[in-house]
């Protein structure tokens, strides 16, 4: 398997995401070449400091501009050509590559991969696929971003294409999936939910209807789909209550001589949660629905959460999911275009 990184997208310089490589160049037979891409002098310089600059799987691709957090990203893909992201995911274009790995700007790499490789048959929209950990199990939202706007029949994408992913990569037979909305009943949502809601109970899916926010962490559900705006306030809030969960931990708990007792008698139980809800473990979130493999790693992200970005990145090609998703698609085409007609036609009356 080749897999491109683009090393200059991350906060901590080029260095850390080069170390990620290494560790999975080190734990992944499978890995056949992989393509560092971005500024050539950087990388040459690190490669010889941590003495990989002999590993025949390695290949520096040179590229001269940085798409950077603050860039548009339309526009900075259209004049940064040379741009690490662009010249990576080109390299999956170009038949060089099977993947991409980048901790840079998430639109620019949806909007890099949507101009350089489409979208696969049957799939208008690319969505960011969030695996979410909760005490039993651990659930896909879908988007968690990409699309701030959305019609009925993209949400029906993303539940296709979310189940697949479940199925595949995180191993379950029969994912249950749910639209997410502010309540279970029918007549809850608002009307990009109930149509979407109408359309999904049309799929081969095991589809459960709608879910609601007192769902997601309780095992009652495995794909959670939603429009991208909703998807990252559920993702950043989640996020932010897990570290304000664990700084008032630590402040309780350490507040007296008993209480740092207990906490060092529960020390292993509070290292699994830790664990359990640590970004880096899950490695990044895949843009499904692109024409290649493409993995949006955390810009913050340290060597470990790059290894697991290679690693799922693998794992997703060595399961077919973007074939899956293609067959899934092709099948759901009909109803789907006739949504879009139907919506159309309202258009127009």
């Amino acid at each position: 398997m080749r897999i491109a990184v683009d090393v200059m997208g991350g906060d901590h310089g080029c260095g850390v995401i080069i170390d990620g490589a290494k560790l999975a160049l080190a734990e992944n037979r499978r890995l056949t070449e992989v393509h560092l891409v971005g500024q050539q002098e950087e990388i040459t310089a690190h490669l010889h400091r941590i003495r990989l600059h002999s590993d025949p799987r390695v290949r520096v691709l040179h590229a001269s501009q940085v798409l950077d957090m603050e860039d548009k990203p339309v526009d900075a893909v259209r004049k940064k050509k040379d741009c690490s992201v662009v010249r990576a995911i080109e390299l999956i274009r170009d038949g060089k590559a099977d993947a991409v790995v980048s901790p840079g700007n998430t639109g620019g790499i949806l909007a890099a991969g949507t101009f350089r490789l489409r979208t696969l048959p049957g799939i208008n929209r690319a969505a960011i696929a969030t695996v979410m950990p909760e005490p039993d199990n651990e659930f896909i939202l879908l988007d968690a971003g990409a699309n701030t706007e959305c019609k009925p029949w993209h949400l029906a994408e993303f539940a296709i294409m979310g189940s697949i992913y479940a199925r595949e990569i995180l191993r379950k037979p029969n994912p249950r999936v749910g639209v997410l909305s502010n309540g279970t009943e029918d007549m809850k949502g608002t009307e990009l939910t109930q149509a979407a809601l109408v359309l999904c109970r049309k799929l081969d899916l095991n589809f459960l209807g709608y879910v609601e926010g007192h769902d997601l962490f309780h095992n009652r559900v495995d794909v959670v789909v939603c429009d991208g705006f909703v998807g990252n306030i559920v993702l950043k809030t989640s996020e932010s209550l897990a570290r304000g969960m664990f700084a008032m931990l630590k402040r309780e708990l350490t507040a007296n001589p008993k209480r740092k007792l207990g906490a060092l008698l529960a020390r292993d139980a509070f290292r699994t949660i830790k664990q359990r809800t640590d970004s880096e473990n899950y490695g990044g979130a895949p843009l499904l629905g692109l024409n290649g493999v493409v993995f949006k790693a955390h810009a913050s992200a340290r060597e470990r959460s790059i290894f697991n970005a290679i690693r799922v990145a693998t794992e997703t090609l060595e399961f077919n999911v973007n074939q899956a998703i293609a067959r899934e698609a092709a099948k759901a085409e009909p109803l789907l275009e006739a949504a879009r007609a139907s919506a159309g036609s309202a258009v127009h009356a």
